[in-house]
């Protein structure tokens, strides 16, 4: 794999809420819960219709393999288990709860006495936490990996998508709570060398950071340049620690684990408190939003409530987003719930909304010189376009990240992200293909 230092790109940062301390909204009249906030199988509903519910209470449990439970953000009543599409395109299950306005917490929510590795996992399990940075990899199975042969845990403080602030804000507003988490991380995963990385145009955070992680023994930070992707584990990795995580592998396998600087919070949090993950902060931004501001947010509560809390907005929004500019996802509605690893809404008018014209690729080369792991998405686009799933094995386009760098530094605005993630597919179909012809073979 080719990865090249710095590649990437300058985006205007837009970091307009940075200096914004969260604000938590109202509760609001009810939250849809969906039981897929992260990366592997659903939850479970365990609570039925006309359930009376509270804040922390288990309503969702884990399912089988990668699974995490999933609790209520509200107290009230439930008032439907019903189904949505996400925007994945996914039929996903949802707990909808009446809120009763009052907050009131589970009767079972009290500190862990934490004394042990085993006992650490086993409180994590019950925690409902996922990556925060965007990804929903549930922490519990990232943790209970086999970690004899990892010498670091680094720590994501990048932030490179422009507009988000929310991470920002959790170094800066719980810089503490971030340095207790990477100390319990650190004690019973018996990690020595802990690295906080963080982008250059981030002082504040820096500084905060430095501060609490003064006496995390083996603990510092890393002052990265401040380029897109900076953020995306493999380049993070090798711009922090200078180790590249080879194609199929994970950061596991070269001795790194790498969390999220508010999932490392979060874990405090919990075992701190016993309460599980309920709320997010969320960034609310865009051209269209008339107040930008970092909200503190329960999960499952609808979108048109953060804008509510924002004053509503400047300009009719023609483009709303989960998420950054350069990867977030396009919601379909206002009524779409905040979830676990919603860290950014985006609502941007007509003028940023309005996609430009597209013209012929003129073999600049531009896309290859910004891509972080050196593809080339001109070969991959022609390889796609000629059905040559081989090719595109070989052009190791399962290596693209869709960081969108290609699509951004392109003077024809083609959707060169869009066409590369066809191609990925188009390479999975045929590798499946090829398996279960390899095993028939096998099998006579």
């Amino acid at each position: 794999m080719a990865i090249f230092k710095l590649n990437g790109v300058h985006v205007k940062h837009c970091k307009n809420t940075a200096k914004l301390k969260a604000e938590r909204i109202p509760t609001p009249s009810s939250v849809t819960i969906p039981m897929s906030m992260h990366i592997g199988a659903p939850s479970r509903p365990v609570v039925k219709v006309g359930d009376e519910v509270k804040v922390g209470q288990l309503i969702g449990e884990a399912g089988q393999g990668l699974s995490v439970p999933v609790y209520s953000s509200v107290s009230g009543k439930v008032k439907k288990i019903d189904e949505l599409i996400n925007v994945a395109g996914t039929h996903v299950q949802t707990i909808v709860i009446e809120s009763d306005g009052e907050q009131t917490v589970a009767e079972d929510i009290s500190p862990y006495e934490i004394n042990s590795r085993e006992e650490f996992l086993d409180a994590l399990c019950k925690s409902g936490i996922v990556g925060l940075g965007g990804a929903g990899f549930p922490t519990l199975v990232k943790l209970r990996a086999d970690v004899s042969k990892v010498d670091t845990l680094l720590i994501n403080g990048a932030e490179c998508e422009p507009y988000i602030t929310s991470d920002t804000r959790t170094m800066i507003d719980d810089a503490d709570a971030v340095a207790d988490g990477i100390r319990l991380i650190a004690k019973f995963l018996e990690i020595k060398n802990i690295v906080v990385g963080i982008e250059k145009n981030k002082p504040e955070c820096i500084a905060a950071m430095k501060k609490a992680l003064a006496d995390v023994e083996g603990a510092s930070v890393k002052v990265l340049p401040s380029v897109y992707p900076q953020g995306g584990e493999k380049v993070l990795v090798y711009h922090s620690l200078g180790r590249v995580i080879k194609e199929g592998k994970l950061p596991l396998d070269c001795g790194v684990i790498v969390m999220n600087c508010t999932t490392v919070a979060t874990v405090s949090k919990f075992i701190r408190t016993g309460m599980p993950l309920v709320e997010k902060c969320v960034t609310v931004d865009g051209s269209a939003i008339k107040q930008p501001k970092n909200l503190i947010v329960p999960i499952g509560a609808p979108v048109s409530a953060l804008v509510e809390a924002c004053g509503g907005f400047r300009e009719e929004p023609r483009k709303a987003l989960y998420g950054g500019p350069m990867m977030g996802i396009a919601l379909p509605d206002l009524t779409s719930p905040v979830l676990k690893q919603t860290n950014a809404v985006l609502f941007f008018g007509k003028k940023e909304a309005t996609p430009p014209k597209v013209t012929p690729c003129i073999k600049c080369g531009r896309c290859v010189d910004h891509c972080p792991f050196g593809l080339d998405p001109t070969a991959i686009s022609k390889a796609y376009k000629e059905n040559d799933p081989e090719t595109l094995e070989k052009l190791k386009v399962n290596l693209c990240m869709e960081c969108g760098c290609c699509s951004y530094v392109c003077p024809a605005r083609r959707n060169i992200v869009q066409r590369n993630k066809m191609a990925k597919t188009m390479l999975r179909n045929y590798q499946t293909e090829r398996k279960k012809r390899e095993e028939a073979q096998k099998n006579g």
